[in-house]
């Protein structure tokens, strides 16, 4: 493909997928897994009597859904990233959040980054795009300088660079932005995927630009906007988009404020079957029954937490799935809802 894509048209039908992955009901996205290496990804298995190939891949009605990862393995303290966390939170929900979410011996939660390519009969599509390679990140050391194998994941999930056709960025922190751009054999930053259309939303654009008057920096987001937002807008391919946006009738970019100004959701439907890509509304599995455990990273915690309960109480009642950005194994979920208190439902 040589120019951009038509946000009607399709260029290409869906290439390259085996080991599909049926979501009808809850069945298909079992229990917790054990970690792995950073390699490869869970959430789903492959046809039944076939032998995998590459990364699960997850069917949601016409859309083929499959995760591709950056990270995977221990992160902050808890009381680090929530500071209203107590020994109670966690000592309630212990006998599922050890050893898969939560290491009590090393006092750490348990992470992953990672984004999710979607495939249409028209487009292919890559939501948020992880922390990248070779960038400057001093304030968080396990994003600083990597040189991670994400393009051979990508691979691997059966779509090339110049496959992808739309990203969209839930919002534009440095672990949702960074393989925006790659360092060409000039060391200039150039786009990672030269055919695609970078859809941000416009709020979210504005507060990130330090050459807006007033601009507010934030130590997580150092160098992001010169190494992974610029240069993708010098190269003509960034879409404004505001709430509402939709694309191809199935992706429909939703207000979600409160972890950023500009911060949305990506609601995917097909069919009777719907999906939310959630991003960092909520960033851990012991946010689910206990919601008001705000991140330390949310910009205006009590519009986050709002969302967060709105987006809970959505997924619960439409009975969709919820696409996380930050969730270990199975990294996917739904989500259940009884007197008042939500549930993981594998």
């Amino acid at each position: 493909m040589t120019s951009r894509p038509d946000l009607r048209h399709g260029e290409r039908g869906v290439q390259g997928v085996q080991g599909v992955h049926r979501v009808n009901g809850v069945h298909g996205v079992h229990g917790v897994h054990g970690g792995h290496g950073g390699h490869g990804g869970h959430g789903g298995h492959g046809v039944p009597g076939e032998p995998p190939s590459g990364p699960p891949v997850t069917q949601l009605g016409a859309a083929r859904i499959t995760r591709v990862e950056d990270f995977l393995g221990l992160g902050f303290p808890p009381a680090a990233m929530f500071p209203a966390i107590t020994p109670e939170h966690l000592s309630a929900e212990m006998a599922w959040l050890a050893p898969g979410y939560y290491d009590p011996v090393a006092n750490q939660l348990r992470t992953s980054i990672h984004s999710w390519l979607v495939r249409t009969d028209r487009h292919t599509i890559l939501v948020d795009s992880c922390i990248g390679n070779h960038k400057t990140r001093p304030s968080i050391d396990r994003f600083h300088q990597r040189n991670e194998p994400w393009l051979d994941r990508l691979n691997a999930a059966g779509a090339a660079p110049e496959d992808i056709d739309f990203v969209m960025c839930t919002h534009l922190h440095a672990d949702h932005v960074g393989w925006n751009t790659r360092l060409d054999a000039s060391g200039r930053w150039v786009p990672t995927f030269p055919n695609a259309r970078y859809l941000f939303s416009r709020k979210e654009l504005a507060r990130w630009d330090p050459r807006i008057h007033g601009h507010v920096p934030r130590p997580i987001n150092d160098n992001v906007f010169d190494d992974s937002i610029l240069p993708v807008l010098e190269a003509g391919l960034v879409q404004e988009v505001d709430d509402g946006f939709d694309l191809d009738n199935l992706m429909r970019v939703e207000a979600a404020y409160g972890h950023t100004p500009g911060h949305v959701t990506i609601r995917l439907k097909s069919g009777a079957e719907e999906g939310v890509f959630s991003g960092d509304v909520i960033h851990h599995p012991i946010q689910v029954p206990h919601p008001t455990l705000c991140s330390v990273f949310d910009e205006d915690p009590a519009l986050a937490l709002q969302v967060r309960l709105a987006v809970l109480q959505d997924c619960a009642e439409r009975d969709a799935w919820l696409f996380p950005a930050h969730f270990p194994e199975p990294h996917c979920c739904k989500i259940g809802e009884h007197g008042g208190r939500f549930s993981l439902r594998w």
